[in-house]
């Protein structure tokens, strides 16, 4: 069969390739996605996935499954392209025969759900897409209620935070919104906020991890704002032996997180 598109100066390639800009993804709540793992996690999240661009020359066993699973999704349109024409939206070193256009699903904070005593991870003003995307690799790992992006700079859905997280992105229950609201949003549903800090006096293993918790880290070029200071605070610091003060966020994350699930299964 005739591919849908063939030329890389198409009209849809175009619209899909400008969802690499964060204003264009913010105006309109779609983002944009590579891959067979992280398309799929998205699938199985009940994201709505609202067009899917295959080039069937590319496309492993894996990705001929993956389309099969696009073409029986309510509300996915699938659109066949050549090569040249899919080489045009598809981004980074790997290439898989899929890109999807995914609509954002809600991320507004008063929206988030908690189960009793969850344990909740919160970044403050984290740059990079990539340890964002790592803490949510974390999150799901250590069994993390959720993710809240306090003051973002990122934004949620950049492809490349999608990518770094392997589709968790769609998994991990996630929000949004400033320091303030953050933080009273998590003092209305009883979480203790434990914060890690360089020069904090107890080391985090000596910290009591369960029950209702929220872990709060902030970027690694400015710490964690004055919003997270105050007598309910716990602060926790991660001991450092060599001459850096801290490791990079995501890597804290994990630490902290795995601590938190090691003693809530203890």
């Amino acid at each position: 069969m005739n591919p849908d598109i063939t030329s890389p100066s198409n009209e849809r390639i175009k619209a899909a390739v400008r969802l690499r800009d964060r204003d264009e993804r913010d105006r309109t709540g779609l983002t944009v996605a590579d891959g067979i793992r992280e398309i799929g996690r998205a699938l199985d999240a009940g994201a709505s996935i609202e067009t899917a661009f295959v080039a069937s020359d590319l496309l492993t066993a894996a990705g001929e499954g993956l389309v099969d699973r696009l073409g029986r999704a309510a509300g996915t349109t699938i659109v066949t392209t050549t090569e040249a024409a899919f080489r045009k939206i598809a981004f980074g070193d790997r290439i898989e025969g899929v890109v999807a256009v995914i609509r954002q699903p809600d991320h507004a904070l008063a929206n988030l759900s908690l189960r009793a005593e969850p344990l909740v991870v919160v970044l403050e003003a984290v740059e990079k897409p990539g340890n964002l995307g790592a803490v949510l690799r974390s999150a799901d790992g250590a069994g993390a209620d959720a993710l809240i992006a306090a003051d973002p700079v990122t934004d949620l859905f950049n492809p490349n935070t999608i990518r770094a997280s392997i589709g968790t992105v769609f998994s991990v229950p996630i929000a949004t919104g400033d320091s303030a609201a953050v933080r009273d949003f998590l003092a209305e549903h009883g979480l203790r906020l434990v914060v890690a800090r360089p020069d904090a006096a107890d080391e985090y293993t000596g910290v009591d991890l369960r029950g209702p918790v929220a872990i709060v880290l902030g970027s690694e070029a400015s710490g964690l704002s004055a919003a997270w200071a105050g007598p309910d605070v716990i602060p926790v610091r991660l001991p450092m032996e060599g001459v850096a003060d801290s490791l990079n966020v995501s890597i804290a994350a994990a630490v902290l997180l795995y601590e938190a699930r090691r003693q809530r299964q203890s």
